[in-house]
């Protein structure tokens, strides 16, 4: 397991593996604080993973730090074929595969892409309560141009949240309002 003072690796960036085009992304449930330590057993074993992650500074009465936290705790998206689930279940730490009626439940890869270019670049990413229901809008510009989400307008900030069904989470991104379009 990673110790808290190991320096996190970024599982947001990587090369993909060319024969996972196509392959759809799952969430697998991990134990608590797990999430790290198995996408670096994915990524030993050259399984797609993504973890994203936002940074939170923690204050204790010595000291502030500042720490890379997963957005969605106890989650990590896996990109694996039928074949590979079992592999991704074997690994210490997973739970199980987020799954609806007992099969597995895939996540669109534009949830997956949006997430990335949302955590990969300078914009603020944060945690939010699950919405999925509001004013849909797109992004037209930026490096998350065509993400789809709900528009949030709080103490003057615009913020769009970005929510995944299959896990019922959401992450805020702060976005300026000319920036995007309704969604009909």
């Amino acid at each position: 397991m990673l110790s808290p003072t190991t320096e996190p690796m970024n599982y947001t960036e990587g090369q993909q593996n060319p024969a996972c085009y196509g392959t759809p992304w799952y969430a697998a449930y991990t134990c608590p604080r797990h999430e790290k330590y198995v996408a670096h057993q994915l990524n030993e074993r050259q399984i797609e993973s993504f973890l994203p992650l936002y940074s939170s500074v923690r204050r204790w009465k010595d000291r502030r730090k500042c720490l890379d936290l997963p957005l969605f705790p106890c989650y990590v998206f896996v990109q694996v074929t039928e074949q590979n689930r079992i592999d991704v279940l074997r690994l210490p730490g997973v739970v199980q595969l987020v799954c609806f009626q007992g099969k597995p439940a895939p996540i669109a890869a534009t949830e997956i892409d949006a997430l990335r270019r949302g955590t990969t670049g300078s914009i603020v990413v944060q945690p939010h309560p699950y919405l999925k229901e509001g004013r849909r809008v797109r992004i037209t510009s930026g490096p998350m141009s065509g993400a789809e989400g709900i528009f949030v307008r709080r103490k003057q900030r615009n913020r769009l949240i970005i929510s995944i069904s299959a896990i019922q989470r959401s992450v805020a991104v702060e976005i300026g309002e000319a920036d995007v379009e309704p969604v009909s």
